[in-house]
């Protein structure tokens, strides 16, 4: 549980629970997803020609930040063992575009994360991956203990624009209260999901799949260049950044 005293605030509220989408907001993607799918769609045929498969990768921008099954399941067009056959493709493409390098930490993003722990702020990572492929990113970056709690779909019962995640987070930290928490994230449904979980606050980021009107949108009470930019929001010192 964390109890320590808020050092952390936003508008006022104090701030014990940050939660953090990791492609696109921690973790750079660069197009990875999209590569990703492009090869699940080799190998099962999602797409009849280039233009279902451009309405395809469409989808997939929209809904970027969903359970990635859940996905699938639409454009299976309620064929489940298709769909199943096309998510473990895509799981497996992912995983060896990690093997190629070729994931890196977004610039601010390890040391924004080490100011909030250290400030008692709890921390949390979610996805909408499986498990596997999370834990095959965070063993990429070397950051198997760099936040508190990872979480799936598949821990929550719900993947994002759904509440579940960051709720679970809160229990898993024993956070008090949906006030004391903030949800980070660089998709539409990322901001949705911190708003339907009642977050002080739900902020956008910059540096991944939506731009800054589709955020607001969604409801983002902020909006970010980077995840860089976060401690500062909170009242807490900025990152010193490593020269590249």
């Amino acid at each position: 549980m964390n109890t320590a005293t808020p050092t952390a605030a936003i508008d006022g509220q104090p701030i014990t629970l940050v939660v953090l989408d990791m492609a696109g907001t921690t973790i750079t993607d660069d197009g990875l997803v999209e590569r990703a799918f492009r090869s699940a769609d080799a190998a099962v045929g999602l797409a009849d020609d280039d233009a279902a498969r451009e309405d395809m990768l469409q989808y997939v921008r929209d809904t970027m930040g969903y359970s990635k099954i859940v996905v699938f399941r639409h454009l299976a067009h309620g064929d489940e063992a298709l769909a199943q056959r096309a998510n473990a493709a895509f799981e497996a493409a992912y995983r060896d575009i990690l093997s190629e390098g070729a994931a890196k930490a977004i610039p601010g993003a390890a040391e924004a994360i080490g100011i909030l722990r250290s400030a008692g702020i709890s921390t949390a990572f979610t996805t909408g991956f499986s498990a596997e492929t999370q834990a095959a990113l965070l063993a990429s970056l070397g950051w198997e203990d760099a936040v508190d709690v990872v979480l799936t779909p598949a821990d929550a019962g719900r993947g994002r624009p759904f509440p579940d995640m960051p709720l679970v987070a809160l229990i898993r930290t024993e956070t008090e209260s949906v006030r004391n928490v903030v949800v980070v994230g660089d998709t539409a449904n990322d901001v949705l999901s911190g708003v339907r979980a009642g977050a002080a606050a739900s902020v956008g980021v910059l540096t991944g799949a939506h731009d800054e009107r589709a955020l607001r949108d969604a409801g983002a009470t902020h909006v970010l260049a980077s995840i860089a930019d976060l401690p500062a929001l909170l009242g807490l010192p900025v990152p010193v950044l490593e020269a590249s």
